[in-house]
């Protein structure tokens, strides 16, 4: 049995839930959010709870029992308090800023880097070094941080470029560490 598909999924207060065949409303205070479900989950409305079940207890129905009761529960969560991500951009002379639904980038190429916001996503870059990814998809708040750490990923030698806070870098010695060994 899925233990995640297992647990029912509460549904917090100013949160409505509409279930209508297999698409899935969810309407909160920050915004609302829809989905279809896969033909072989079912979604049933119990006492202010969504509780999740799968047709058979075959392989495919078991992953997608926790998948499907996942991404409900990432529905309602961000509906009602929302996601963000927050990266951190280190190297001398890189920066950011915003301008409309664009962001320029200054990170160590001949040209500034833009990047364009996705629908449903908003970005506030604080200190010009830290870019703040807030929206109520939590697949689109992850995709479009993944896309702009993907710009300048932190290198593994100076650490300069994108990270995500708390994000820990490996950094290698470089040369001049392997030539004090030998």
């Amino acid at each position: 049995m899925s233990r995640v598909g297992q647990r029912p999924i509460p549904i917090p207060s100013g949160v409505d839930v509409k279930i209508v065949g297999r698409e899935v409303s969810v309407k909160g205070n920050k915004g609302e959010l829809s989905r279809f479900l896969h033909e072989d989950i079912a979604v049933a409305l119990k006492e202010g709870e969504l509780v999740v079940s799968r047709r058979t207890d075959s392989k495919e129905h078991r992953a997608l029992h926790g998948l499907m009761r996942s991404l409900l529960s990432n529905m309602i969560i961000g509906v009602s308090e929302g996601f963000e991500k927050i990266l951190e951009l280190n190297g001398v002379g890189y920066r950011g800023h915003a301008s409309g639904k664009k962001l320029v980038f200054q990170v160590g190429f001949s040209h500034p880097v833009e990047f364009v916001l996705t629908e449903g996503v908003s970005v506030s870059i604080n200190e010009g070094n830290r870019v703040c990814v807030v929206g109520i998809d939590r697949e689109a708040v992850g995709e479009a941080a993944a896309n702009i750490r993907k710009i300048r990923p932190a290198d593994a030698y100076k650490g300069k470029g994108f990270k995500y806070l708390g994000e820990t870098l490996r950094l290698k010695p470089g040369k001049a560490g392997k030539a004090g060994k030998a």
